[in-house]
């Protein structure tokens, strides 16, 4: 599928079928999966499609039915797809096996169409016309951990950001096994080379070995912006003047963690292209993280934007005492309209 000149983000990244068993039944005792796109690119991509922002998804898919599933997917949901169809190499594919406090995660993702993702992919014509328009391209440490060795691909982009002067946003994601017993260099220059790395406290312990914001600008270098979450009680813009925001999260009854990183990029990103300041954009991250957190899928629908918009304008005691459930949003904020989703 073609873009026109007008996208206004792009997200490059694998993505993978979902399976999970019907109910809660061990993975070994079901015998119906419920299928799904997940996929942490494309899980932004989605959301970001979501809440207006015009979005691209860049990647390899295998020329296989599941490469289809995706493409209809991430179509169906206002995405625009460029992604290279490979008649050798297989879509990724995981499967969730409920457990306790969420899902334990399968992949089978090795030797997949997207991990050959190469520099010439962002050359073909329609992904090239993505990024000259975008304002904002987004990654993650997955993508750069997928890569087979030889890539060129991450240097491509940064070339392409100088020429067409796009941020460059990058989710850490950390993934331990990706990354067992390999050089970590190439996930650090590239989150040295983000004009935006978002990440969790716990996360930059596990993969970079500190957390606090002054060690992380120390090891990450002057030019990232760092939105650094703190588990689940607040998330804290830091500037590399050194200005900083934080922002405490919702209050929310979880049904399943996955995912919801995923939706606090999309809905931080946004309000950055939107131009909204930095409460707001943390506001925004921690509301359509929230969506998530409370269904039990890797995205959710967003709230409606006169939602969004008093829920980001209220005052600070409003913020501290809305809830988001399965249910819904309960709060002072939107007091007149019961039963906003």
């Amino acid at each position: 599928m073609g873009t026109s000149g007008d996208v206004r983000a792009v997200c490059l990244g694998e993505a993978m079928v979902v399976l999970r068993p019907d109910g809660d039944r061990p993975l070994a005792e079901a015998t119906t999966l419920r299928r799904s796109v997940g996929g942490a690119e494309a899980n932004v991509a989605g959301a970001l499609a979501a809440l207006g922002v015009r979005t691209a998804w860049v990647s390899r898919l295998g020329r296989d039915p599941f490469g289809d599933v995706v493409t209809d997917d991430l179509t169906g949901r206002g995405v625009e797809v460029e992604a290279e169809r490979d008649p050798d190499r297989p879509t990724g594919l995981y499967v969730k096996e409920p457990a306790p406090g969420g899902s334990r995660m399968h992949y089978y993702r090795a030797g997949s169409a997207a991990a050959a993702m190469d520099a010439d992919l962002l050359d073909r014509p329609g992904i090239a016309e993505a990024l000259a328009s975008a304002e904002v391209v987004h990654t993650s440490g997955i993508t750069v951990g997928i890569l087979e060795e030889g890539s060129a691909l991450v240097a491509r982009l940064l070339a392409l950001r100088e020429e067409h002067g796009f941020r460059l946003s990058v989710d850490l994601n950390w993934r331990p096994a990706l990354w067992f017993g390999r050089d970590t260099t190439p996930l650090l220059d590239l989150l040295r080379a983000a004009d935006v790395v978002l990440l969790g406290a716990d996360e930059a312990r596990a993969a970079l070995g500190v957390d606090t914001p002054s060690d992380l600008r120390a090891l990450l270098g002057e030019r990232p912006r760092l939105v650094i979450k703190a588990d689940s009680h607040a998330a804290g813009e830091h500037d590399p003047d050194g200005s900083a925001t934080e922002v405490p999260a919702l209050r929310v009854d979880v049904v399943e963690p996955v995912g919801a990183g995923d939706g606090f990029a999309a809905g931080y990103l946004a309000a950055l292209v939107d131009g909204i300041g930095p409460v707001g954009r943390l506001r925004q991250g921690h509301l359509v993280a929230a969506g998530v957190l409370a269904a039990t899928g890797d995205h959710a629908d967003p709230p409606a934007a006169d939602v969004r918009a008093r829920l980001l304008d209220c005052s600070a005691e409003e913020w501290a005492a809305t809830r988001v459930s399965a249910a819904g949003i309960d709060s002072p904020a939107l007091a007149s309209r019961e039963g906003v989703r």
